[in-house]
């Protein structure tokens, strides 16, 4: 079954960090803090009409596993302030198998990202994830997400709108553009093995 990643992410200031994690720490509860190192593939440059990569897929170590994770936007359910993804995951033990295919396929390591996360589930809706981001080169963010399926987009959408009028959200602050294609546009893809 596929699901619907229904979210929404909001740039912040270093100033506001601390007001905010406040706020939510007031309407949700701390589930865990953890780093996460993303590799992104994407097709190699000569396979592609844009310099930017329309598709790509990301893989992260989870501790145990690896996690292989690919989204397809939705952009006809996106609105001002709420992002719409199909999401694909799988676990493998073994990357090297189907990196090994990705190359035949023309995939390349394209990007590296490091992201520190502190996670909150939110009192009214556990389904709500609230995180607070750091990212490498771009600086803290909130995220809020509600995985479901797609008779409930509606839903997800109304109560995420109801926790950014909680958290004192503007519309200005909301930032949807994703993370690896502004740190493409700053220039910062830190390639290197994708094995730490």
């Amino acid at each position: 079954m596929v699901l619907l990643e229904v979210e929404t992410k909001i740039k912040l200031e270093n100033s506001e960090v601390s007001e905010l994690r406040r706020k939510i720490k007031k309407i949700a509860k701390f589930d865990k803090k953890e780093k996460r190192v993303d590799d992104y593939f994407a097709l190699h440059k000569k396979y592609r009409k844009h310099d930017y990569p329309k598709k790509a897929f990301r893989i992260r170590h989870n501790g145990k596993k690896y996690v292989i994770n690919f989204k397809k936007w939705l952009t006809e359910y996106w609105d001002k302030y709420i992002v719409v993804k199909e999401e694909f995951e799988f676990e493998t033990e073994h990357p090297e198998e189907f990196l090994a295919l990705m190359k035949d396929l023309g995939f390349v390591q394209w990007m590296k990202k490091f992201k520190t996360s502190e996670s909150y589930k939110y009192k009214k809706d556990k389904r709500i994830i609230i995180e607070m981001n750091y990212v490498r080169h771009l600086g803290y963010f909130i995220e809020m997400e509600y995985i479901c399926k797609k008779a409930e987009m509606k839903k997800a959408k109304l109560k995420i709108r109801k926790v950014i009028d909680e958290l004192g959200i503007k519309q200005k602050q909301i930032h949807n553009t994703g993370y690896t294609k502004m740190l493409w546009d700053k220039g910062k893809k830190g390639r290197k093995h994708w094995v730490d």
